[in-house]
């Protein structure tokens, strides 16, 4: 939550969500919102960490296994998902049941503040108040009709809208929070605040997924630079290509692998040990997945996304085979 952004139901002389003395103070006891206060991370928030994009494909995915999927994006002030299911310019529209999500098949089920925005570029500055009665908006005036998964991607952070899509789903239940994160230590510091967040407010950790976890792409799609004496870049990717084609064709097949952020203190696997809660796996960073979350399209349907969507569905079918479960909050590690 920003500095100032009040819960509706907040008691009289709330401190504010993001002070120092939030669930701590006089004003707050008896509040419904003072464990999650106190307990919240309170600071600036990197974000970043590709939580949409795991939630896009996770729901690409679990169409194309014909269950009755539902997304929800609940980021009111930078919805990216529209764009990731490739539904941008999509409207809602009203029927005598209510709003209707927009579909991107006819099992898969899309809700956004971005469908009701004049354009993409129209910034939306709410405080907590109108923020949760958009969320109500969303889970109650909305006809979903009947899902099997119900896949929440949420903003970073312990915001408002975390906090409120808790508070109005306790009543049908939440199955548990996936958390992302990307490898290194200042990312994982934020991660483990979501950890403390999820089992004090009763959100089961489903598990942490690790994205971004190293840079992978076959060989001869990358872009090869020589250092001039001058210490400018020349391109000699045509050069080093023909020259594999010719001298050493069987290394034209390889991926190659880098690490893009600092994993020396273990990543996400040995939070997750310490914390004891699941490990899901790790995703690679490929701009190829890149560039399907850019176009709107599922990374499972051509052999385009060869580093990471093997990755994403090995995590998926594990999350299939260990829980029985019908609903999901997808959300990220800041």
């Amino acid at each position: 939550m920003e500095n100032g952004e009040i819960p509706e139901d907040a008691n009289k002389h709330c401190p504010g969500p993001r002070s120092e003395s939030a669930g701590k103070s006089d004003a707050c006891q008896g509040c419904p919102n003072q464990e999650v206060c106190a307990t919240a991370p309170i600071g600036p928030d990197p974000g970043g960490v590709g939580k949409s994009t795991f939630s896009a494909q996770l729901s690409f995915a679990l169409a194309a296994m014909e269950f009755q999927v539902g997304l929800l994006d609940i980021d009111i002030c930078g919805p990216s998902i529209p764009k990731m299911l490739g539904l941008e310019g999509q409207d809602v529209h009203q029927s005598n049941l209510g709003c209707s999500p927009v579909y991107v098949e006819s099992n898969l089920g899309v809700m956004s503040i971005g469908f009701m925005l004049p354009n993409s570029d129209e910034a939306v500055i709410w405080r907590g108040p109108r923020k949760n009665g958009l969320l109500k908006q969303f889970l109650k005036d909305v006809y979903w009709g009947e899902l099997d998964f119900l896949v929440v991607d949420a903003p970073p952070g312990t915001s408002d809208e975390h906090i409120s899509i808790v508070q109005l789903l306790e009543a049908t239940g939440i199955d548990g929070a996936i958390i992302v994160t990307t490898p290194q230590q200042v990312s994982l510091i934020d991660v483990r605040k979501e950890v403390s967040f999820c089992k004090k407010v009763g959100v089961p950790v489903l598990g942490v997924v690790e994205n971004m976890s190293g840079l992978c792409q076959p060989l001869m799609d990358f872009k090869f630079l020589k250092t001039t004496e001058t210490g400018e870049h020349r391109d000699v990717t045509e050069w080093v290509r023909e020259y594999l084609k010719d001298k050493a064709p069987e290394l034209q097949n390889l991926i190659a692998s880098s690490e893009v952020f600092d994993s020396s203190g273990g990543g996400a696997e040995k939070m997750c040990r310490e914390m004891g809660v699941p490990f899901l796996g790790k995703v690679p960073l490929d701009p190829q997945l890149c560039k399907a979350a850019e176009e709107g399209r599922s990374c499972f349907i051509d052999q385009k996304c060869g580093a990471s969507a093997p990755a994403l569905k090995k995590i998926i079918d594990k999350l299939i085979e260990t829980h029985g479960f019908s609903r999901m909050l997808v959300d990220d590690s800041a």
